[in-house]
């Protein structure tokens, strides 16, 4: 039954995807984004077969909805901002490249090529969160079960999955040639930026040893930066 529902949630995922590139586009002549989709389907296929069994937890929490009963209120509104802004800049990435023909510019190939480095990246730094934390649900909220993990890409930065969320966020459009949706890609990434500090006082009050933890890793994103 999970594997089911994860498989489902993983090909509607891509439906969606695939209607926010090609819908505006008005073309599937666009191999950039057709490589992009090749390899989401490949490292969604290559996450679960590395999750599943072992991790069925990890999995089960990714599955859960972005805002849920017991989440605090702010975090429900940074959630809400985060999937407003994240839609409406990778909307706007065939605008500009097919509609707007690049209103800013398109990135050199050298620089796409960054961005698609960065992507894959991203991926992977998420995908080692998973690995070593069974809590890397996508809501904030009180479970008793939870303990404070400092191991692996947790002890390099405290919020492995929003820097490789932000990576993926960023690499996405420098991939496809849109200057104009890497801009906008800030916003969502600073919005993760504020849900980070917002989690991290929630966390301080309700888990035991994060006050701890914040001591012994210094860095929220980007190591020696923030």
């Amino acid at each position: 039954m999970l594997l089911r529902r994860l498989l489902t949630t993983i090909a509607v995922e891509l439906l969606v995807l695939f209607a926010m590139l090609f819908g505006p586009a008005g073309t599937l002549r666009w191999w950039r984004a057709w490589m992009l989709l090749a390899l989401m389907v490949v490292g969604s296929i290559v996450t679960v077969a590395e999750l599943y069994p072992r991790h069925k937890d990890v999995l089960e929490a990714r599955l859960h909805a972005p805002i849920q009963r017991d989440q605090p209120r702010s975090d429900k509104v940074l959630v809400v901002a985060l999937l407003a802004s994240l839609f409406a800049a990778w909307l706007l990435i065939p605008i500009d490249v097919f509609r707007l023909h690049h209103a800013l510019g398109a990135p050199p190939f050298a620089v796409s090529l960054a961005g698609l480095a960065m992507a894959i990246a991203g991926w992977w730094i998420a995908y080692r969160t998973m690995i070593v934390n069974a809590f890397a649900a996508p809501a904030v909220r009180r479970d008793r079960r939870q303990r404070v993990v400092d191991v692996g890409v947790y002890a390099v930065v405290r919020h492995p999955m929003y820097a490789g969320a932000a990576l993926v966020v960023l690499g996405v459009p420098l991939w496809l040639g849109s200057w104009a949706a890497a801009l906008a890609s800030l916003l969502p990434i600073a919005v993760v930026a504020v849900r980070a500090v917002f989690e991290e006082r929630f966390l301080a009050r309700e888990l035991d040893g994060y006050a701890a933890y914040l001591h012994r890793v210094p860095w929220r994103l980007v190591p020696h930066v923030w």
